[in-house]
């Protein structure tokens, strides 16, 4: 706390305005200092009630905020002063204190109002200390402000303190008072500072005397939230999975589960409605006219010759080797050897494509013996229509299928119509497509001739010859299920071993043909495995340059 200064004469705080944007109230020069010599003689000023005044603070080095204006008392010199009435306290009423409440108040000095933090509702203590430099005692008005917490007692609390000197500096002259309850005077005397110890100063932080918020504070109440931890370590983007195509292993496995289980719903609807088809009387005479195959020709040869069960090995041979060397070439990037003819330097092509190719000449040439064995011995009658009986059998053919009640006819006399449908599809339609599209795409092509170019695009054969080894693909998977199932031992007795009746059961339990299927399975897995530059380069060096560039 300061000490008393010594002042010439009382200065009156001016406070806010009386209007908006107006002059400090009250204006400047309209009251005159309370004269000098009455501070030698105080006399205590008698309080009727509790009165209204400004607020003296600890802190005198920033005049502080006030929520509401409060007008300084405005006294005068003499025995009697008037109190100056201040703003209503409340809206309309009447100004305060009201008149005639207080007489014969003294003011010999108003002092700079301190720092409030908070509107301050003037409740008034009049408590009285004796100052150690003066005989007489000394009556000192302590205003009261809010409380300090929710429903508590104006503070400080009534008795907490007896005398309040603050020493502040007008900020427009730059001048000093000492003001205490009694008033000041030329003489300096006033309340010694030992008085004001016995003051306990509420704590007021600095933050308080601010007229605006601050937004930018941190709010004055405990955290309840805080940030989640990946606020602060962010969590790693989880790796891309490998792709096998357009999805990945547990898409592949989804489609596949998901597609099986429609395709078995799909097969069992369908084979539930055939079979109800199949149960009508219409469709039982169609049956019985079409029973799902009708008579070959006169001289129509009965079983398989020996040549027809080494062609068809040939055949099945060849043709597991174009696939595997085809869907390589479709796949592979960067070629581990090439091959260039030698009368050709330009022609190069990777090794795979010239095993795919060199295949396909060997294949083409089991055809052409394949189909000139086929019309020389009379084995075309078997494979090709020779009735439009074939169309209405080969539905009836497949109704049965359906049904799971598969037709019983036996392969080695003759085939059902969609055998023979299939058989001659395979030979006669798929066999010259993929023969052709793959010439057009191959080295052998000749690149100069304009008209044949244009008249053949290249784009024609790569769009037709993939979905033809598609067709071949899903031939010999459908082919070899139903070998299996409908009598596995007899059918693979009649192609392999040549051997078969009229009766169908006459080499049911024959396992002749059984054992040349796996001697011939043996050699095809072995010719799978060995396709590879390391074997395949020797063999084609016979032929042309191998070279890794």
């Amino acid at each position: 706390m300061g000490a008393l200064r010594q002042a010439q004469g009382p200065m009156l705080r001016r406070g806010l305005p009386r209007v908006a944007g107006g002059d400090p109230w009250p204006p400047a020069g309209e009251v005159e200092g309370a004269d000098a010599a009455s501070a030698a003689e105080p006399e205590p000023a008698s309080v009727a009630e509790p009165v209204e005044a400004s607020a003296p603070a600890v802190s005198a080095a920033e005049p502080a905020s006030v929520a509401e204006p409060v007008e300084a008392s405005h006294a005068t010199s003499g025995t009697g002063a008037t109190l100056r009435r201040g703003l209503p306290r409340t809206p309309g009423g009447e100004p305060w204190p009201p008149a005639g409440e207080v007489e014969g108040a003294t003011a010999a000095s108003v002092a700079e109002p301190a720092s409030v933090a908070e509107p301050v509702e003037a409740s008034y203590a009049t408590e009285v200390a004796a100052s150690p430099s003066t005989s007489s005692g000394i009556g000192t008005m302590l205003r009261r402000g809010l409380p300090r917490t929710p429903g508590g007692e104006p503070w400080p609390p009534a008795g907490a303190a007896a005398v309040v000197s603050i020493e502040s500096v007008d900020p427009s002259t730059g001048s000093g008072t000492g003001s205490t309850g009694s008033g000041t005077g030329s003489t300096g005397s006033g309340v010694d500072s030992e008085a004001l110890d016995l003051i306990e100063a509420p704590d007021i932080p600095p933050s308080a005397a601010v007229s605006t918020i601050d937004v930018s504070t941190p709010l004055p109440f405990p955290r309840t939230v805080f940030p989640g931890k990946y606020a602060f370590v962010p969590q790693a983007p989880a790796p891309e999975p490998k792709r096998y195509g357009p999805f990945t292993k547990g898409q592949w496995a989804g489609t596949v589960i998901v597609g099986g289980i429609a395709l078995l719903g799909a097969a069992a609807m369908a084979v539930l409605f055939v079979r109800w088809l199949l149960s009508l009387s219409g469709m039982q005479d169609f049956l019985t006219t079409y029973p799902g195959e009708y008579h070959l020709p006169e001289g129509a040869p009965i079983g398989f010759p020996a040549w027809l069960g080494w062609q068809h090995f040939f055949n099945v041979f060849l043709m597991v080797l174009i696939i595997r060397s085809g869907l390589r070439i479709r796949n592979e990037k960067r070629p581990t050897a090439f091959w260039t003819p030698r009368n050709n330097p330009k022609g190069k092509v990777s090794l795979t494509i010239w095993f795919h190719q060199a295949l396909d000449i060997l294949w083409l040439v089991n055809g052409v013996v394949f189909i000139v064995l086929l019309f020389v011995t009379g084995q075309w009658m078997r494979v090709i229509p020779t009735s439009w009986e074939v169309i209405p059998n080969a539905f009836t053919a497949v109704l049965q299928y359906i049904s799971l009640d598969w037709p019983t006819e036996n392969g080695w006399v003759n085939y059902n119509s969609i055998q023979q449908i299939a058989y001659f599809v395979t030979i006669f339609i798929a066999a010259p497509l993929a023969a052709v599209t793959g010439y057009r795409m191959s080295g052998m092509w000749p690149k100069n001739a304009e008209r044949l170019n244009k008249a053949y695009p290249i784009e024609w054969a790569r769009a037709l010859h993939f979905p033809v080894m598609l067709y071949f693909v899903a031939f010999i998977a459908v082919h070899v299920f139903l070998v299996f199932a409908t009598g596995a031992l007899r059918n693979l007795n009649h192609m392999y071993a040549a051997q078969g009746s009229v009766d169908p059961n006459a080499y049911a339990d024959n396992w002749t043909g059984f054992w040349f299927l796996v001697a011939s399975l043996v050699v095809i897995v072995a010719a799978w495995v060995a396709a590879r530059p390391l074997v395949l380069a020797p063999i084609a060096k016979l032929f042309g340059t191998v070279s890794s560039r």
